[in-house]
């Protein structure tokens, strides 16, 4: 499993300059796209639904398809939203710091796995994995950042998740280990999950032929050493996220890792989805 980038940011508590202009431009359209929110008026009243769920362009006929001729279709990084709403993000390659939950689900002992089946057949699995994941994250609001071989990676940030972005991205684990069975004995692809929170470096990044909507840091490198830690069936859960979704922890398994490549133990809870435990955090 590859290593997630750490992003071009001063971490929390570390000293560093003051952001400058063009960061906090970014941070206001992430957060709250401004001219998205001017233009929702009018986009409402066209036809038809369903519609951008932040500047309410119609994604159905017959405004639907005039507008993705324009650029407002449906946004790969979450279908619910619109191309539109992330132009100026993805041309100025712009981003800003911000608090999210990261969100990554591997596929455990994918070796072994295809080695029992034909190349075709393998890829055919992980094909149906990732869409299982995709509409998970989709339905709990996250962002589909990308699929790297045997895993997925999402995140959830405040301006499409809400403040209870840890709570939805602990949802989807527990939703996701349902979807895949691994909430009983003989899942039809053995998954580990890692949810952390932090704070991130979130935004568009890339060159001029390739530009990809991404979250960056050491939050981000955390939330995947979790999900190399997590055994079949299990979502590993950082204490952060724990205390940011307001979860009580008690009956839930807590262990102290080691992570490859951190200087410092790292808390979690083990949530599962099977029926002779827990089923979740309350």
């Amino acid at each position: 499993m590859s290593e997630a980038p750490t992003g071009p940011s001063t971490g929390p508590g570390e000293s560093g300059p003051v952001s400058s202009r063009a960061e906090d431009d970014a941070r206001s359209r992430l957060m709250t796209n401004q001219r998205a929110r001017r233009l929702k008026r009018f986009w409402r009243m066209l036809p038809s639904a369903p519609r951008c769920k932040i500047c309410n362009g119609p994604f159905g006929p017959p405004a639907g398809p005039v507008l993705r001729l324009i650029g407002k279709g449906r946004w790969p990084g979450n279908p619910r939203y619109c191309r539109g709403c992330f132009r100026d993000l993805y041309a100025h390659r712009e981003g800003a710091e911000v608090e999210c939950s990261l969100f990554f689900a591997d596929v455990r002992g994918s070796t072994r796995l295809a080695e029992t089946m034909t190349a075709t057949a393998f890829r055919a699995l992980l094909d149906r994995f990732y869409a299982v994941t995709a509409e998970v994250l989709v339905v709990h609001e996250a962002v589909v950042d990308k699929f790297v071989g045997d895993e997925v990676v999402g995140f959830f940030v405040p301006a499409l998740a809400g403040a209870d972005h840890a709570r939805r991205a602990i949802d989807a684990g527990i939703a996701l280990l349902r979807a895949t069975g691994n909430d009983g004995e003989a899942p039809w692809v053995p998954i580990g999950i890692g949810v952390n929170t932090g704070v991130a470096y979130v935004g568009a990044v890339g060159t001029a032929e390739h530009v990809e909507f991404t979250a960056l840091g050491d939050a981000v490198n955390i939330t995947a050493r979790l999900a190399s830690a997590a055994g079949p069936g299990e979502l590993l859960v950082s204490d952060a996220a724990a205390r940011a979704a307001a979860i009580d922890p008690g009956g839930l398994e807590r262990r102290r890792l080691d992570l490859r490549g951190k200087t410092a133990s790292t808390d979690v809870i083990v949530v599962t989805a099977r029926p002779e435990g827990r089923e979740g955090p309350a």
